[in-house]
């Protein structure tokens, strides 16, 4: 069974725990015969908030069978791995969220996905990973019957804030991150981990911008389709609030990807100038070991004419003719030294 926690709740007050979805169905069953106001928000609300990890298929059958789920929804939920949105299928919302938690020690981002059906009456959040803080939630609405009594969309709210709030830490750890590369590319001690470190931080970034950019569209939207409804203003603030938080992150992450640009760009450049550098002293190098084989070689042409054996060479009968041809090498050897000390080879 991969029910974590399910809960009938009225006025606002939980007034049951179902340990399977035969008993919800069966509860909520009754209640509704005995009022049938107890799908409206108010004093009345019946409110069944059911929370899954990874259900079964069968699990899903039913739940689509009991509340007439949107096949696509159900699809939506079987398959996972969706984009965050809010999909309204007729009296059924369908949303999608993506938890985000920085793990400092590996400087990554961890991405879990909730989905949450909200319709008349009833509320089903099911969580594909282990991050998402819907019992926190959970716990948070239950302390504000106030809140639960305004219906589904009380839940949803909760939720998305909740998870918003913890797009916060998210952010603050990236961007310690990118203040570090940045102080590393300023002070010149860029390197190869330095390289390594902006495009992981790039992946990580851009994996939070798709987590997150697409929900603030979505939200606007959500927000003007409950005013149009009348909805109550207190729920209508509170999301707006959300919005706002929202937009913050938003902004942040594309400041962050425009940093993440800057840095990429400054890398290259201090990579191609160290480059340059190694290329200019190799030449340096390469010129003192051209030098050297130059003056070196001047004597070994003439020691190699003497090793001919020519059967007619005139100093060889001349007894200066070796300390001649010494001479000969050592001159040419400082003559060549010298030239090449002015023209600054050596």
């Amino acid at each position: 069974m991969s029910i974590v926690d399910n809960a009938v709740y009225r006025g606002g007050q939980r007034i049951a725990s179902p340990a399977t979805l035969e008993e919800t169905y069966r509860l909520l069953a009754r209640l509704r015969t005995e009022d049938p106001r107890c799908t409206e928000a108010g004093e009345h609300c019946v409110l069944v908030w059911i929370g899954l990890y990874r259900p079964s298929a069968d699990e899903l059958d039913s739940l689509a069978e009991q509340f007439g789920l949107h096949e696509l929804a159900v699809e939506d939920i079987r398959q996972a791995e969706q984009r965050p949105k809010l999909d309204r299928y007729g009296s059924t919302l369908f949303t999608v969220l993506r938890p985000a938690v920085y793990q400092d020690a590996t400087e990554t981002v961890d991405f879990g996905e909730i989905h949450i059906v909200t319709g008349p009456g009833f509320v089903i959040t099911v969580r594909q990973s282990e991050h998402g803080r819907v019992g926190r939630v959970r716990a948070r609405v239950e302390s504000q019957p106030a809140l639960l009594v305004t219906g589904a969309e009380a839940v949803l709210y909760a939720v998305l804030d909740q998870t918003v709030d913890d797009y916060y830490p998210v952010v603050e750890g990236l961007e310690n991150d990118i203040d570090e590369i940045s102080d590393a590319l300023y002070s010149g001690s860029g390197d190869g981990v330095v390289s390594r470190r902006i495009y992981q931080l790039t992946r990580e970034v851009s994996a939070f911008h798709r987590a997150v950019a697409p929900l603030e569209l979505e939200l606007r939207q959500f927000l003007e389709e409950l005013a149009g409804a009348g909805a109550p203003r207190e729920l209508q603030h509170g999301l707006r609030d959300v919005l706002d938080h929202l937009i913050f992150v938003n902004n942040k992450v594309e400041s962050f990807q425009a940093s993440l640009t800057n840095a990429l760009m400054l890398d290259s450049t201090q990579l191609a100038a160290r480059q340059n550098e190694a290329a200019i002293e190799q030449n340096e190098q390469m010129k003192r070991i051209s030098s050297w084989a130059a003056i070196l070689f001047a004597p070994s042409i003439i020691g190699s004419v003497y090793g001919m054996n020519f059967r007619f060479m005139p100093e060889l009968s001349w007894v200066w003719g070796y300390p001649m041809a010494l001479g000969l090498m050592l001159v040419t050897g400082v003559v060549l030294y010298f030239v090449f000390r002015f023209k600054r080879w050596l």
